[in-house]
């Protein structure tokens, strides 16, 4: 039987890095790889250090989880490893985005790994990981990255869950809660020539500092992976601060009103 690990957003970002440094976790006979982009899927062939399946599918798209329940049941497989990376924000206020783009941005964040979750379980041994990309955002309510931060927030507390429900299985879930993070999300996150709502960032980490740390944290059963100092400072206050008082905080450092 064929043993595989499935990454969707695998075409940039963290989704990328994760593929090509698969290895750190474990061995695999395949890597599915999922994105939009066709042409940057194949391109993995050259980086991911095992044979790769394209699956160029559109997450938001529901006839796409067909798609790739059809594929699962093609071939007897085994995915020892889950990584949902899929995801994008947009800083700027809900009023001002688009409709279509706010429910687009929920339906990637939160419906398409509900879907990849529990389509994927059922194929999945005991020993088998899968990992949530979530966000120190998941921690507090975030005005203007309102849909983002409630997203993440869902992707957090969907994956603790869910690791709980999936222990008698011996399949681990992770939900890995990045900072600020050197990825292309800012391209998508910032409208072209108008004026930046975050003008702030207390922290800057890299993506090979995030995806170390993953597979670490992986390798060690946790069900939460934070990475850096600042990040985890600021998750722990949140928890214990009036939200109130974390917005303010908020609004003053990136001067908004």
């Amino acid at each position: 039987m064929k043993k595989i690990a499935v990454i969707t957003g695998a075409s940039s970002g963290m989704g990328r890095r994760f593929a090509e440094t698969v290895d750190r976790y474990g061995r695999f006979d395949e890597v599915w790889v999922i994105a939009r982009h066709q042409a940057q899927l194949e391109a993995l062939k050259a980086t991911v250090p095992f044979p790769i399946r394209v699956l160029a599918l559109d997450l938001t798209d529901r006839t796409s989880f067909g798609t790739y329940a059809a594929a699962l049941a093609e071939e007897p497989v085994q995915v020892g490893l889950l990584m949902n990376c899929s995801g994008y924000g947009k800083f700027s206020a809900v009023l001002d985005t688009p409709l279509a783009v706010n429910l687009n941005m929920t339906d990637l964040n939160c419906q398409a790994v509900v879907a990849m979750c529990q389509l994927t379980a059922p194929y999945m041994p005991s020993g088998s990981q899968i990992i949530n990309i979530a966000s120190v955002a998941a921690f507090q309510p975030i005005p203007y990255i309102d849909i983002y931060g409630a997203t993440k927030a869902f992707v957090l507390s969907f994956s603790r869950a869910l690791n709980r429900e999936l222990r008698s299985r011996g399949i681990g879930v992770m939900a890995v809660c990045p900072f600020w993070t050197k990825t292309a999300f800012f391209d998508r996150a910032i409208r072209e020539g108008e004026q930046p709502i975050v003008k702030k960032y207390v922290a800057m980490y890299d993506v090979e500092d995030i995806v170390t740390r993953t597979w670490r944290d992986a390798k060690r059963g946790k069900d939460v992976c934070k990475y850096g100092f600042i990040a985890r400072a600021q998750a722990g206050l949140a928890k214990i601060l009036p939200h109130s008082l974390v917005m303010d905080v908020w609004m003053k450092q990136q001067e908004l009103r």
